[in-house]
């Protein structure tokens, strides 16, 4: 059956010059009629064809003009896929930063009501270090994460690193035992102090003006907290201090020390490995230092004092470990997906979380001047980031 052709023009105003006719080839074809008509409407000035014309170059124009169309059409549909995704990765993001929050805030508060009861540190650290141990075991027994592959050269770093995450660990609990929860995380918001001294000591990296003016509110905020804190000793407070100088000289050592790239674990078996031999190094320590605590008579004898049962020391000591552990791993799977520096960002975000919960929770008499200080601090804390990205963006050409 042959194909039948003919044109319609589109009319042109009365009274007006006549100009050449916009026609429009169609064809008997359905498919191919409702296509062109679309395009027609949108744009019928690029397709034209006489009837006094040959039709066969009319015809492979138009088919060329109409691939393009319905290869725009077909890329449009394509983006349209790709926008949820991103809006699932977003979301899958927002909530793992919430549960990151919401793990530290239960770990500071099950963690402090723990050490007001058992005022042993380095024993509540030990059994934190336990959970994570069997947890880590769990995970790598299950398959749920690879198993590494750990070479002496990598053996040796970490567990430099983990003799200095131990030793951070206990200076942190000893100040969470000593003074208020909010104190302990003003004084630890200088953490980004203790880490531009240590790169300029031993990195030779020399802080940018920028940098060293968005330490100022930092020391400011913590020297006016410190000064107004109800809770203020000094035990606390040096412990506090040390563990941040503890923890910063871990992350500046491991660039100093750092493996080959080829042999790098990821950050998950990573911490793995550094929370296992950190429970080997402690669990000796503990009991050098403190004595064996973790028995059943000396448990009942503790609780009691408090009036608590022994079953509940127990629960919120093992709370205590698993949120630990749960929020540092979070943290690094976070880190797997972001920037450092926005890590950062929201390390310090959390840090306020934490302050405002356990100062509502625990009911923490807070003076005005002690609120403005740890409000500095923070808010120095949060220049601090914003200047460390902005530095780390590439300088337009």
């Amino acid at each position: 059956m042959g194909t039948s052709t003919f044109y319609m023009s589109l009319p042109t105003p009365f009274l007006k010059p006549q100009k050449p006719s916009n026609e429009i080839f169609i064809t008997s074809c359905n498919k191919f009629n409702s296509a062109l008509q679309h395009y027609a409407l949108h744009k019928p000035k690029s397709c034209s064809i006489r009837k006094s014309s040959v039709p066969i170059l009319a015809k492979s124009s138009c088919k060329l003009d109409l691939f393009k169309v319905r290869a725009v059409a077909e890329n449009a549909g394509e983006s349209e896929v790709v926008k949820p995704k991103e809006v699932i990765q977003t979301l899958q993001l927002g909530a793992m930063f919430g549960i990151w929050y919401l793990l530290n805030i239960c770990y500071n508060i099950y963690n402090k009501q723990v050490l007001k009861v058992f005022p042993f540190p380095a024993t509540v650290t030990a059994s934190q270090f336990g959970c994570g141990t069997l947890l880590i075991l769990f995970m790598w027994g299950f398959r749920l994460h690879p198993i590494p592959k750990i070479s002496k050269s990598q053996f040796k770093a970490i567990f430099a690193l983990a003799a200095i995450h131990t030793l951070g660990n206990v200076l942190t609990n000893i100040s969470l035992g000593r003074v208020a929860v909010s104190f302990t995380h003003t004084i630890k918001a200088m953490e980004p102090f203790f880490t531009v001294l240590l790169s300029a000591l031993f990195l030779a990296e020399r802080p940018s003006p920028w940098i060293v003016s968005s330490l100022v509110p930092v020391v400011g905020g913590v020297a006016l907290a410190s000064m107004t804190e109800a809770s203020f000793n000094w035990i606390g407070f040096g412990s506090a201090m040390a563990s941040n100088l503890t923890n910063q000289s871990r992350n500046v050592f491991s660039k100093k020390f750092m493996v080959k790239e080829e042999e790098a674990l990821d950050n998950i078996n990573l911490f793995s490995m550094i929370t296992i031999i950190s429970f080997i190094l402690l669990v000796p320590a503990a009991i050098l230092m403190e004595g064996i605590k973790l028995t059943p008579s000396y448990l009942q004898y503790t609780a009691a004092s408090q009036g608590l049962h022994v079953r509940e020391l127990c629960v919120r000591l093992l709370l205590a470990g698993f949120c630990l552990h749960s929020y540092q791993q979070v943290s690094y799977m976070i880190l797997q997906m972001v920037s450092p520096v926005t890590h950062a960002v929201g390390n310090c975000l959390k840090r306020v979380v934490v302050i405002v919960s356990s100062v509502i929770f625990f009911q923490t008499p807070v003076s005005p001047i002690n609120s403005l200080g740890t409000a500095m601090a923070l808010a120095g804390v949060f220049l601090y980031s914003r200047v460390k990205r902005l530095r780390g963006k590439p300088k337009d050409a």
